[in-house]
């Protein structure tokens, strides 16, 4: 099968890709303790610009000095001496070619540590599901958070705008809000999750409000040619298997409103982003593509380059975010395009931590081919 599809350009809202491949976000507790940019942030991200991706999604980098960090050692972006690190990481990026698309996240309920607040806070009172996780410095049950009052809310919605208004200042090309993963704003979505009673909780369409309200926020903070994504996803970190419980009528609502509101697309992500979001039928990155309208990229299970260029010329994604297959092999598109095999991915590099150091260590153990 050819791989071509992905090598096509794709004009991305306001980013013109030179590519249909993108680097997938993901947690790397890298950044220093008050949540610069680290030092080994620079040749890790750089790597993957030079190996040839169109774009760049980073790790999600905490928004506002109240609840939203999740992870000790996770950059943020809530003041001028943490978006000066951000200004040069970008045009390092940049400089070889890769779009910088910064992902906003705010942790809810999930978050393991926070540098600014004793306790947590989510839609509701409700325990998180599952354990923290060991690789990024967490231990035990997640503790009960508090339920966000109105004014809370309020100055969490804030900080996505002000984080994103820095984040185009810093000159990245892109911001995309974490809506998924079962981090604030998917707690807000789901049902099990959000037991509130006001306009931000009940059915789906008022569930959803909160990512709406938000991206609304962040479109108005950064204008209205600026690139706004949003991540959605059914899984969570601490619940691996949940499902929309309406299926794909919750689709119907979700995905539409996410355009009404002002996204410029749309990112899924699933454990096998090609196979069907429920029991039959498309996938959920089908789902979107069809039902809002806007660009989808798709993620999950497309590190094999003929499942992914598959997604393209089906009409089930216009994108492809490449997540775990990238850190084992940050030139994925430059040997995919060579037609190489790229080295495949090991657990062993998030051992101890699913930190820079630990994947620096484990290259020096066993060296790249």
């Amino acid at each position: 099968m050819s791989f071509s599809p992905l090598f096509e350009p794709f004009q991305l809202a306001s980013m013109k890709l030179k590519n249909r491949t993108l680097v997938a976000p993901m947690t790397r507790v890298s950044a220093t303790r008050d949540g610069c940019v680290g030092d080994l942030m620079f040749p890790y991200y750089r790597a993957f610009a030079d190996g040839g991706f169109g774009a760049v999604i980073t790790e999600g980098v905490y928004t506002d000095k109240a609840y939203s960090q999740g992870y000790q050692y996770q950059p943020g972006i809530t003041d001028p001496e943490q978006a000066a690190g951000w200004v040069r990481l970008i045009r390092d990026i940049q400089a070889a070619g890769s779009k910088v698309i910064l992902q906003l996240m705010h942790a809810g309920a999930l978050s393991q540590y926070n540098r600014f607040k004793s306790e947590t806070r989510a839609p509701s009172s409700v325990p998180p599901r599952g354990t923290q996780m060991g690789f990024y410095r967490g231990e035990g049950p997640y503790p009960t958070p508090r339920e966000l009052s109105p004014a809370e809310i309020d100055t969490a919605v804030k900080g996505f705008a002000d984080a994103a208004r820095r984040a185009q200042d810093a000159g990245a090309d892109g911001v995309e809000i974490h809506g998924a993963n079962g981090y604030l704003l998917d707690q807000f979505l789901t049902d099990y999750t959000n037991r509130r009673t006001d306009d931000f909780g009940g059915n789906t369409l008022s569930r959803v409000r909160m990512t709406c309200d938000v991206i609304r926020r962040v479109r108005d903070a950064t204008g209205p040619d600026f690139t706004v994504g949003v991540r959605i996803s059914q899984a969570k970190v601490n619940d691996f298997e949940h499902k929309w419980a309406g299926a794909e009528d919750d689709a119907r609502v979700i995905f539409p409103q996410l355009a009404k509101a002002g996204a410029s697309y749309i990112h899924t992500t699933e454990f096998n982003a090609d196979q069907p979001a429920f029991e039959t039928g498309p996938s959920l990155a089908r789902l979107a593509r069809l039902l809002s309208g806007l660009p989808v990229i798709a993620n999950g299970g497309l590190g094999d380059p003929e499942r992914a260029a598959k997604m393209l010329t089906d009409d089930s994604a216009d994108l492809i975010a490449i997540g775990k297959p990238a850190l084992a092999a940050p030139d994925w598109p430059r040997k995919v395009q060579e037609q190489h095999v790229p080295e495949a991915f090991s657990f062993d590099m998030f051992s101890p931590l699913a930190d820079l150091k630990s994947a620096n260590d484990y290259f020096a153990r066993v060296p790249a081919e």
